[in-house]
Order: C-alpha cells, then structure tokens, then sequence
C-alpha cells in the first residue's frame, strides 16, 4: 500500500511550515535515511529522512510553498513492488477529497521535536463516532502509525468540545490541568502527550475562561481589523508586505505573554569599569594561531552571560519557570541569547552556563550567532532554557524593558555602557555605567527575590573576578 507523507510538526507549537525544497523528483528511488526535502519552520530549516525504501510516486506540494498545515498530505511514495503510477493516480484523488488514504508517514525530521512517545502511540483510542476524531490506523505487531510527531488523522471535532488521547487526559488529571486550557498540536487540535509536556512547562496554554456576567472581566480592548487600520491611510501610501511565519509567532507569543504574565521590572546601574579592564586584558593575553587568530575574543554580553548564571545559581529560587501543576526549579542556569536576524530574532542558549569559562561562553555564542542568523539552529538548541538576555548596548540604547519569553520567569535587558559623572567620597567622577532592568514574572518571582537576584548580577558584574572563583 503507499504511503502517505505528512507535513512534520517540528516542534510542539508548529501549526505550519514552508517547503523549502525537494531533494528527491518523481519517480526517484528513495532509501531509509536519505535526505529528500527541507521543511522550513519559523525558526529554522530542517531536513526531512525517509524512514523507508520506496519510489517518490508523487509530489503533491512543489517546493517554496508556505504555510503548509501540519499534517497535510504533500506526497506519496510507492513501497517496493508496487505500481508508481497507480499510486501517484491515487494520491490525486486522496488530496482531492482531502482524505488521505493513509495514515502512515514515510519521513521523519533529522532532529525530530517532542513526541507523543511510544505510550502514547499504544494507547488505545477511544471508539469512533460521528463527530469524533477517527481512530489511528495501526499496523500488526505495532501501535498507531502516524508521521513521527503526532497521532495518525483525523475528523475534524465540532467546536466547543476538547478532543484529547487518553493517556493526555490522565497525564492532564495528574498534573492538575485543565484539559480545555491546553492547545493540542494533533491532527485538529487533538491533545496529545506532549502537549501536557509543554503545558507543564507554562506553555501552550490558553487563558482562563472569561468572568460570568456579575463577575470581574478583563478590560481588553479588541484589536482593530485589517479593514480599519488600512482605512485610516490614503490609498497608494502604503504597500503590504505579507508575514513571514518568525514574524507571525513572535506576535503570538509575546502578545500571549504580556496578556497572561503579570511583568513587573527591576532597575540598576552597574560599574563596568572592572569588567573592561579585566577584557582588555584577558583579550590581550589569549593565544593566537599561527595565523595569528585569538583563541577567543570576550566581549561584555559574555560576562553578562556569565554573572547572570552564577546569580541563578546564588538565587535558587529565581531560577524557575511557572506550570499551573507547580513550580519548576531548575538546576542548572541556561541562557537564551536574543539574536536579531531579518525580519524576527531568536535566542540560542548556552546550556550549563554556570559551568562554563568566559572563553567557551564567548565561542559557543559566536558560533551559535552564526547559525542563527542562517536559520540553521536545531530545535533543542533554541527551545526551553531557564532565562533570556536581551543586549541593545551597541545600537547605543541607554535601558529599556524587554518582555518574558514563556517559560522563563525572567529576562534582562542590558543597556550600553557609557561614561556617566557619579559621586564617590562626596566628589564628581567620571565612570563606565551600564543600565539593567530585570523583567519578573510576579506569579514566580517576588518583588524581593527579584532584588536579591539582580543584586547578585550587579556584584558579579562589578567584580568580575568573582566569576573566576
């Protein structure tokens, strides 16, 4: 029988991908592990692996389509011995009635998301019906087959109702979530495993049921429609440019968190006057290669990276994230670096921070920049993390506030250093400042605890000999 190709989902928010590439025509023959297309997300660029032997029969999405749904059917492939005409005729009809055939997936990603894991492929669904999703093809000796990412296809489920697998429902019951709050990354919205994974972790979650009439409601204004907005400029004094899928989910993600964490912000200056000195010296003393090439070359954000995971670490409690079943302590301090790169940003952490040197702090960001700017990060290289740095000192932005990326509890935003007169002993000196601000979700970090953290930073920061010992 052939097998379907589904869109992957990628990582546990990913509704949609581009199809950057085929690596493979019709009518190729297709070996498990070759590389035959690259599924764009918001973030990166994957590669997509067979997982099996066959003839691509038919491709049914051309390359440099966007927005493809998860799930969506974009090519079949003939398994050996089987008519590649015959089963690239039947996947024109498959897609036509928008019905695949098959559940099964031929591909899976070289670095492949969460998954629902194998409990949950062999957990058996509950009895069709109507209106409720259809059961997972399964295969003898196997539990239900899907795409690698998620449960095999289904109906679409009538609104109003949660569709869940069971196993999501007793991992929700246990964690004391609300089944109805969670986003499921299924086929149609079904909740599945790792979406209980994710809510644990404060993510893909939706905001609590609104106040019954009497009660208190939130006073959201609701945004104005594209309709209204053009309307207010003549026509021919603008020109649309459409989202790009980064664009679309830094919209839904920092709108989500600043609607559903309550912000609050913490403010110090901090004398670098040390730090720049330590630098230029630490800088001047790294060996060279024999073309002479510095083995690294610090910079500030590196020893900000650093003091900030040491305080992590002096501040235990700070180093958390929020989950409606509980608060999770993280051991170690792993720090997102916001990066810019066209039209969005995205933040590389560097794992472990606490126990790393300056000079592979420094490296690893580099390198991790690098890759970042050409959409070649893997997913665990960009996801979870225990906290954010947001630098603007080099575009020469004295301090702002930056916004809580879900799951992190905190975030800092770091201003440039500059010469500033300040009072020592009662005189007017000149001195190398650098604003801070502390972004703090109130629903895991207290006024106080936030002091206490960002105290740390600034000794650290200020004595950066501290971070040696």
């Amino acid at each position: 029988m052939p097998v379907n190709i589904l869109m992957p989902a990628l990582s546990p928010t990913m509704e949609k991908g581009n199809l950057a590439k085929w690596l493979k025509k019709e009518g190729d023959a297709v070996k498990t592990g070759d590389v035959i297309a690259e599924i764009e997300t918001d973030k990166a660029t994957m590669e997509y692996e067979a997982i099996e032997d066959g003839t691509l029969a038919k491709i049914l999405v051309p390359e440099g389509t966007n927005d493809v749904p998860v799930n969506q059917l974009i090519a079949v492939l003939a398994q050996e011995g089987e008519d590649v005409k015959a089963a690239a005729a039947a996947a024109k009809v498959a897609l036509a009635a928008k019905a695949p055939s098959t559940a099964e997936a031929a591909l899976k990603p070289s670095q492949p998301a969460v998954s629902s894991g194998t409990q949950e492929a062999k957990t058996p669904p509950p009895a069709p019906a109507p209106t409720a999703p259809a059961t997972p093809r399964r295969n003898a000796g196997e539990g239900a087959r899907t795409n690698g990412h998620g449960l095999a296809a289904t109906a679409a489920p009538p609104a109003g109702r949660t569709f869940s697998s069971p196993l999501a429902r007793r991992l929700a019951k246990e964690a004391g979530i609300e089944i109805a709050r969670i986003q499921g990354s299924g086929p149609h919205g079904r909740v599945i495993a790792r979406d209980i994974a994710a809510a644990r972790e404060g993510r893909g979650l939706r905001a609590p049921a609104a106040a019954p009439a009497g009660g208190l409601a939130p006073m959201i204004a609701p945004a104005m429609t594209d309709q209204q907005i053009r309307a207010l400029y003549e026509d021919g004094s603008y020109e649309i440019v459409p989202h790009d899928g980064m664009r679309r989910t830094i919209a839904a993600r920092l709108t989500a968190s600043v609607q559903t964490i309550p912000h609050f912000y913490l403010t110090v200056d901090c004398d670098i006057g040390k730090l720049l000195q330590a630098r230029e010296e630490i800088n001047a003393a790294a060996p060279k290669d024999k073309d002479g090439k510095p083995a690294y070359k610090l910079s500030v954000n590196d020893f900000v990276i650093k003091a900030l995971a040491l305080a992590l670490q002096r501040i235990p409690d700070a180093n958390v994230s929020w989950s409606e079943a509980g608060m999770l302590k993280h051991k170690h301090s792993d720090i997102g670096v916001a990066v810019a790169m066209p039209n969005g940003l995205i933040t590389p952490i560097i794992r472990d921070a606490e126990s790393k040197s300056l000079s592979v702090i420094s490296n690893e960001m580099r390198e991790l920049a690098s890759r970042a700017r050409a959409r070649k990060l893997k997913p665990q290289e960009y996801q979870g993390g225990s906290t954010a740095v947001s630098n603007l000192g080099m575009y020469g932005i004295k301090d702002f506030t930056a916004v809580i990326n879900p799951p992190h509890a905190t975030i800092l935003a770091v201003g440039a250093g500059e010469e500033r007169a300040v009072v020592r002993n009662s005189k007017i000196e000149a001195a190398h400042i650098m604003s801070v601000t502390m972004s703090c979700d109130h629903r895991a970090v207290d006024g106080a605890l936030g002091a206490e953290l960002i105290g740390v930073f600034k000794a650290m920061i200020e004595n950066p000999v501290m971070m040696l010992v």
